[in-house]
């Protein structure tokens, strides 16, 4: 799961959604009604934020069927399951009924909401302006009403990230809105269990198989694995791995790697490939530079980058060599502002979707084949894409 984003440390910056957060559609909005009805469900849906509002897209033939005006800088992230994303706005986590194009009545109110991470059968929101952590079932969600589920706060605000693991044992992180210097897990009655102090910077999360659960820190990776933390050392002495993509049938990380805490924005050429087994970390080198909206993992493991030459790298995780090169979109260049728009890469089963907005396009490759399924041009550049889990 690409869970997570890179985001910038300061804490202007940490603010994860900005502006507004009017839902007013610029159609009609529609009547909700159930799938078997088949008059106004999406398939599959895609959703993409432009400069105003939201797209929603068929994920099959990227027919745009919805354009729904949201003022402000929004993030859109699945719910974990086959209706629902999850939109950060101004107001908090609020609960978009893709399939059906309509905001739901389920919020999760607070400033600054962050990442969310789904795993299991469970969806963990963090609010870093409170440091709130709320755990639900996403098929709780079916309804349009507000899931019940657990809750925690930190002991103080801070830009974190938590997960759930099926045993119902909470990992979530450790800091203040200053400083961020670990993690600790609680058991499901919210009992402190684990405790590592030992990951400065600490940022974001991936999940590899056998639910070992890796948390990116300034000087490697800190792992959770049979009920401990143990510390994977990077080469160089400052190397950030704030940004992983995990695979429930590999026991490799995927990392981005940092290695220039000096750097306005630094521009990495290589990637970090942590073994959850050995807890050993291996760097590649792609010879081009990439987001931390470029890594994702495909329905067999495999590690996919997108560099900025416009290539969708597709990657063995155990050799790390890049077995499948994707030409995806033309060369772009990574912006200064985290915010501004880049290609985006997200994955679902054996499709990768593609963003590209200095042409106002998204695209659609087949994974296995390499294949372009798809294109479509919108009526404005995109920002940030993801959409449902699937399984319509």
């Amino acid at each position: 799961m690409l869970t997570g984003t890179a985001l910038a440390l300061t804490a202007s910056m940490a603010l994860t959604a900005c502006g507004g957060s009017d839902d007013a559609s610029s159609d009609a909005e529609p009547k909700r009604q159930t799938k078997s009805s088949g008059t106004t469900a999406v398939e599959n849906p895609l959703v993409a934020s432009y400069d105003g509002g939201l797209y929603v897209l068929d994920g099959e033939t990227l027919k745009l069927a919805k354009t729904v005006e949201l003022p402000g800088f929004n993030r859109i992230n699945p719910a974990g399951d086959e209706d629902h994303v999850i939109i950060s706005t101004d107001s908090g986590f609020r609960v978009f009924d893709a399939a059906r194009q309509t905001f739901t009545d389920a919020e999760f109110k607070g400033s600054k909401p962050g990442h969310v991470v789904r795993h299991g059968d469970s969806t963990v929101l963090f609010t870093d302006g409170t440091g709130e952590v709320n755990v639900f079932d996403p098929a709780d969600l079916a309804g349009g009403k507000q899931p019940e589920g657990r809750s925690y706060t930190s002991a103080e605000a801070h830009h974190g990230v938590a997960i759930e693991l099926t045993d119902g044992e909470l990992v979530t992180t450790l800091g203040t809105e200053e400083k961020r210097t670990g993690a600790l897990v609680l058991d499901k009655n919210n009992k402190e269990i684990a405790r590592a102090e030992n990951c400065p910077g600490v940022h974001g999360e991936a999940a590899a198989q056998g639910e070992v659960v890796g948390l990116g820190c300034e000087d490697g990776v800190l792992l959770y694995k049979d009920g401990g933390f143990t510390k994977v050392d990077a080469p160089d002495d400052y190397a950030r791995t704030g940004n992983q993509a995990g695979s429930d049938v590999s026991p490799i990380l995927l990392g981005d790697y940092k290695t220039d805490p000096e750097a306005e924005l630094e521009r990495p050429t290589r990637i970090s490939l942590i073994d959850t087994r050995t807890a050993k970390m291996k760097l590649v080198e792609l010879g081009t530079s990439y987001s931390f909206r470029s890594l994702a993992r495909g329905p067999h493991g495999e590690a996919l980058v997108l560099g900025t030459n416009g290539v969708l790298h597709v990657i063995d995780p155990e050799s790390g060599k890049v077995e499948k090169r994707i030409e995806a979109v033309g060369d772009w260049t990574e912006p200064l502002d985290w915010q501004q728009p880049r290609p985006t890469l997200f994955v679902r089963d054996h499709t990768a979707y593609v963003s590209e907005p200095g042409r106002r396009q998204l695209h659609a490759f087949d994974l296995d084949s390499g294949e372009k399924l798809t294109s479509v041009t919108l009526p404005k550049g995109t920002n940030e894409l993801s959409g449902t889990a699937g399984g319509h």
